[in-house]
Order: structure tokens, then sequence, then C-alpha cells
């Protein structure tokens, strides 16, 4: 940075705020152009590139290293299913076309996503003895994430080819494979294969059979390019891949419209049912006797993504003849900012029926800022739908989500404050709604260390997922967030008590998650493990019969290892990394993880990338709360910024940036609490003899990218910065500055 840049954007503190922010706008434009200059050695002149430039050789091994197997477990526990992804596609793949519509981004070739991911290996492990089976596919396979049916006898999964998505149904026992002749599937939207109750169907979205051809542009238009204004106001968010023309409504219609197939897996009969429509969903009810189904349909938004156009939401029968209609919705186009739209929406199947829908309205017009006794009320109807749908629960603030239990009719709802940013969960009785219901939890929704986690869920005879009920408890588990940071655990819940008992934390030199239950008691479980110097890898752990506990008091345990992946990047290793705490100017408590370049030299300062997302707070306390854990495997993958380890960087990662005030005016001071903050961070660390103050960087990912346009225009912390997918103009937002 020039001298005379760096004393002008010291001197305009003095300055008016509005004079101030002209100011430096008008010095971030100069030291932008002072940058394009100085690449630029005299004389110099832009030639074109003679093939792909590669980065240096230890970032490519990093790059070309292979990735650690994921893993999915059976329902009927038995078997895990591993799979090999991808670390990059090849340049050929990136180079397929993609079509930017209606927010989606659309592969023509295969009637898919664009960069959809994929695996390209299947093994079959069995969990008693390890022994395992590697699925056959053809060369060259790119493997859709798989689905098990409930009884996991089978798993179905897609295979894209450079044409088309095919349909595959595999065989848990033997490990074969076999393809599904005649069923081209359309994976432009989500759950296009799923199984029905009876283990043996799958309900699928097919190209349609004798589609016509791609509509044809035309050099003449049609039609002007209008767009109407119902003459009231309505918040518009930005957005990307919208549609812009009626040709792009035509294509978008094109690819997005799927026809409904059943497909008969022991025979490969493929059987379609009902018109091509664009479905948002489709999900059979636990009888298997009706289909839940949200049709898009015209007109289209130009403004708006696809989730908001009009759409109707029926029951059909498996004939697709319509024998209740849920709602029949308008575009989404005056949904406040944080609000939810008018009439039915997050409707459901009640898991455990066979055939009963839940769903929310609104009692408050969607409207947060309207005051009202209650925001929500939730109802219930049975098949075969002719009577009043009955009121379960009114929620004093935003309904969002529920979880079922297997039995007893158990109910867990969810509600938000948006003023106080707090959730409250409620346990309801379903079939008795005379019990009156009770709240056994309530709290921060950023407030991590006392998250009670997330109750453990199972897959149902009929397909259906509910909560796992074990006599009088359920289970949960979560990050086990704490001032040494994330120590996750897995916690038996008393459902009268509403006591909790630990049945696994993970110790201080692991990070290790519960991955599923293998016994109803959980005496028997699967965790992933990992540490900074070993991969993750699975292990059933087995509980003391005893009863006994460790030090700590949780209850003791032996485990046996189901894998054994090597390390792919050992490389690595020399990557040092730790929890670092500080407080900033105003007092609340901040953190980052310190990452130190491998051979790194105690008291060497270096250059320093700062990374970070700001993130919104209430109170001061939750906003000082530690995130993450230093204890997980180093990696380094996708666009990493822990890729500047490689060249000699110190990265402190992770980097708190908390905004904290009223949720209607936090945002007036974040330019000073984001500066504030970096600054704390940046005397920490060069406290620490680790970084060299002259020599720092910023950069963050869609609001970090706010986040770091910001601090380059409003403090002279930093050298530089990558401001990577953001959007600028924060007035754009109705609510904040």
């Amino acid at each position: 940075m020039s001298s005379k840049i760096k004393t002008e954007l010291t001197a305009d503190r003095h300055l008016p705020m509005k004079r101030r922010l002209q100011t430096r706008g008008a010095l971030l434009v100069r030291r932008l152009l002072v940058l394009c200059v100085c690449l630029l050695p005299a004389g110099a002149s832009v030639t074109a590139q003679k093939g792909y430039q590669k980065p240096p050789k230890d970032v490519v091994d990093v790059l070309n290293a292979p990735v650690v197997p994921t893993a999915s477990i059976s329902p009927a526990r038995d078997y895990m299913l591993l799979a090999q992804g991808v670390r990059y596609p090849p340049i050929s793949e990136l180079a397929q076309p993609m079509l930017r519509l209606a927010g989606l981004r659309i592969n023509p070739h295969t009637n898919g996503r664009h960069r959809a991911n994929y695996f390209v290996k299947f093994t079959l492990k069995k969990i008693a003895d390890g022994a395992e089976t590697e699925v056959k596919m053809p060369e060259g396979a790119k493997l859709g994430l798989p689905q098990w049916s409930a009884d996991g006898r089978h798993f179905a999964f897609t295979n894209t080819t450079a044409n088309g998505i095919e349909l595959w149904v595999g065989e848990t026992a033997s490990g074969k494979a076999r393809l599904i002749k005649g069923a081209r599937i359309n994976a432009v939207n989500s759950m296009p294969v799923q199984w029905m109750p009876d283990n043996r169907t799958l309900l699928v979205q097919l190209v349609p059979p004798n589609r016509a051809p791609v509509p044809a542009a035309s050099d003449v238009p049609q039609e002007p390019n209008t767009q109407e204004s119902a003459g009231r106001p309505g918040p518009v968010r930005t957005y990307q891949d919208l549609l812009r023309t009626p040709h792009d409504e035509n294509i978008f219609e094109y690819y997005a419209t799927a026809q409904l197939a059943r497909v008969d897996t022991t025979n490969g009969k493929v059987t379609t049912f009902g018109q091509p429509a664009i479905f948002e969903r489709v999900d059979p009810s636990p009888d298997g006797r009706h289909i839940l189904v949200s049709r898009i349909h015209r007109p289209f938004s130009y403004l708006y993504t696809m989730s908001s156009f009009p759409k109707d939401i029926e029951v059909w029968d498996t004939n697709a003849k319509v024998v209740y209609k849920v709602a029949s919705l308008p575009l989404a186009d005056r949904v406040p900012i944080e609000g939810v739209p008018t009439g039915p929406r997050a409707y459901e199947w009640r898991p455990t029926e066979p055939a009963t829908l839940l769903w929310a309205e609104a009692l408050d017009e969607g409207d947060p800022r309207k005051k009202v006794p209650a925001r929500d009320r939730i109802v219930m109807l049975k098949s075969p739908f002719t009577g009043t749908p009955v009121e379960v629960f009114k929620t004093e603030h935003r309904y969002t989500g529920a979880q079922w239990g297997e039995r007893d009719g158990l109910l867990l709802i969810n509600d938000f404050d948006r003023d106080k940013r707090f959730r409250r969960t409620f346990i309801l009785n379903a079939d008795d709604l005379q019990q009156a219901p009770r709240v056994i939890w309530a709290l921060n929704v950023n407030d991590r260390y006392n998250n009670p986690g997330t109750a453990v869920e199972r897959t149902l005879p009929n397909g259906q997922r509910a909560v796992l009920q074990h006599g009088d408890y359920i289970y949960l588990s979560g990050l086990g967030s704490s001032p040494e940071g994330d120590r996750p655990f897995l916690d038996r819940f008393n459902m009268k008590t509403l006591k909790s008992e630990r049945l696994f934390r993970s110790d201080a030199q692991n990070y290790e998650t519960f991955v599923a239950l293998l016994t109803d008691d959980a005496r028997q479980f699967i965790t992933r493990r990992e540490s900074p110097t070993d991969p993750s890898n699975y292990f059933v752990r087995t509980l003391d019969s005893s009863g006994g506990t460790n030090g700590a008091g949780v209850a003791a345990s032996a485990t046996r290892a189901l894998t054994n992946f090597p390390d792919p990047t050992p490389q690595l290793r020399g990557i040092r990394k730790q929890l670092v705490t500080y407080k900033r100017a105003d007092g609340v408590q901040c953190s980052f993880t310190l990452y130190l370049p491998p051979g790194y030299k105690e008291g060497t300062r270096l250059p320093t990338v700062v990374w970070a997302y700001p993130l919104e707070f209430t109170d001061q306390d939750t906003a000082g709360q530690v995130v993450g854990s230093t204890q997980r495997f180093t990696t380094i993958g996708g666009i990493s910024h822990l890729f500047f380890l490689l060249n000699g960087y110190v990265v402190l990662d992770n980097t708190t940036m908390p905004i904290v005030g009223n949720p209607e005016t936090v945002n007036n001071t974040f330019v000073e609490q984001i500066v504030s903050s970096a600054r704390a961070a940046i005397e920490k660390a060069t406290e620490m003899g680790v970084t060299d103050p002259e020599r720092v960087g910023v950069g963050g990912h869609s609001y970090g990218a706010f986040m770091t346009a910001n601090l380059l225009a409003h403090s002279d912390l930093f050298r530089a910065g990558i401001a990577r997918s953001g959007a600028y103009n924060r007035t754009l937002t109705p609510f904040g500055f």
C-alpha cells in the first residue's frame, strides 16, 4: 500500500460519517487502481496463456489425494455402505453446458443438476465381522447417493452417463447391482428416486417418454419481455440464475417437467401414472395408498426462484386422482423478510398412521412484525380427508418444524421467537390433545453450550422416519460445544422426568461423533472418530453392561474398529493448530483456530490470512462461545483458504466476528464491530509472535465477503482481501442498514 493512501485512510477518521464513507470509497477504488498498475511492469503486454497454470507440487499432491469414504448404515443395522467420492471433478465435467434457470443450474445433456456430487465406488461391509463386498459397476460410473429400502435388503441409486441418468438397484446380501432398463431419471428436482412402503416398488421421476425436441430460440422475439406490478410493496431479495425471457420459461419448463412412475424392482417393470408436471415434492403415504404432491405451475417469475412459484399441493391416489386439495398457493412475492407465506405450509405425513397429514398455517398473515397472541396453528387431517382438520397446537412464536415419535402419539414441536432469537421445544401427545403440552427445552438459538442435541430417529418398516423410543427414553446427539471446543455426545433422555443421562462424550484428544444405534437400548452404537493426526474412521462402541462410568461420569465403553482408512495426505501432518481466545475492546469474548504452516519456527512472524464469517447475537455471553474443535483431522479441499499454509502463511480460521445487539438495529454498528473484532484478532496473533501485522489479508464467503469488502473500505488493517461470492450493496437488504 502506498504511504500516501495509508496516510489518507488514517486521517479521514475525523470526518463526518457520510463524508468518511465517500472518502473511503474513493480511496478503495484508488487502491485497486494502484494494485492493477503495480501488477503490470513497464512495457509489459498481456498475452494469451499457454495451457492451464499449475500450483506448486505440494499443492497438486493434496489436490490429487483420494477422499476418505463416507458411510451409510442400513436400516436393518447389519451392513454399512461405504461410498468413495471424488475430490475434484475433471475439467471435461466442469465444461459441460449449464442452464441457469429459476435458481437451478441444469445440465441439458443429463437432465440433472450441473456439477452434481457423485461417488465412483460402493463397498458393502458387514458390521458383525467386517467382511467387504465391492459393488461392481461399469467403468467411469458416477453414482448418486444410495437409498435403502426400509428392510435393508436392497438399495437404489442413480448412475450419470454422458447423455442421461440411469436407475440401478443393488442387493445387500450379494452386493450385486442391476440396471433398470427404460427408466431415464429426471434429477432436476429433489428426491427423484424413493422407495414405497412395500420394500419392492420405487417411486421415480422420469424424463417424459417421447418428449418433444427442445424449444428452439428465435432470432425474432415473439413477445416483449414484461414484468407486472401488483401495486403493493413487497420485499425482493437478490437471487442468482433467474428466468429472464419467455424462452427461458419454456426451457425451464422443458427440463424441469417430469413423469411419475412406479418401478417394480423384482422384474424391472416401469409403470407411468398421471400427467407430466414440475414436481417440487412427491411423498408416498405410510400405507402406500396415497401420494402427497406439490406441483409448480405458471405464471413464473423473473424476480424469484422456483421455490416461490405458484403451486398446488394435493393428495393423490396411486392412479393420480386428486382425493384432497391441501392448498393452491400463489407466487410468494409478498412474504415479509423472515416471514412465511399464508396458507398451509410445512406439510408432512404422520409416519405412524396409514395416511394422516400435518401442516402449519400462519395466524399473523406471515408477518413477524405483527403483534398477535399466537403466530401459527398446527393442524392434522386423516384419510379419507373428508372432515375438518383438527387443531393440534398453537405456537406463540413461529413454528419451525416437528418430529414424530414411533408410538404413544409422541410429537415434538419447535417454535422460534424472532425478537429474542429464542427456540423452544414442546412435547405433545397427538392421540390425547387434552394432555397439556410441556416445554422441554428453551434457549437462545446461538447458545451452543446448552444445546440439548437432536432426537435420534430410525427408519420404520413403512420407510418413514420417526424418533426412536425405548421405554420412557429417547436419545439425543449433539456437538457438545464447550469453552474447550466441540466434544460430541449421545444422551439418554427420560420423557417423564425430562432428565438427561450422558452415555457417550468424545474425549479431549479426538473428535468423535455419534452415527447410528445398533441396539434400541443404546448398548451398542457406531461412531466416527478422527484426530489431528488420524483420518475419520468408523467404530462400534459397546457400553459397559455393569453401568459403570469413566472418570468424567460418562458411561464406560469398549471400541471395535469397523474401518481403517489410511491418511490420504501425510504431508499435512506438519501443520499445527490450536484454539486461541481473547477479548475485543468492548469486552466481547472472541476466538480463532490458529494454523501454523509445516516446518514453522517458533518466534517467526509470517504473513497471515484471517478467514471469517460474521454472526449476529443478542447478547455477549452467546457471542463469546467457542466455535468448532482443534481435534478435527486437518484436510484441505475445494477452494479452501487453508492452501495458504502450504505457501508459508499463517491462517486464523473461524475468526469470530460477532455482531451483538437488538435484531432490528444490530446492523447499525456492523462496521464498528467487525473492525474491532478484526483488530483484536490481529493484535492477539501479533502478541503471540506468529503474525506480521504489516502483512495481513482477510477473506470470507457470502456474508463473509460483504465483511471483507467493508474491512478493506473502513479500516487500514489489511493489505489485501478475498471477497468470495458476496453482494456488497447492503442497502438492498430491507432489514438492516
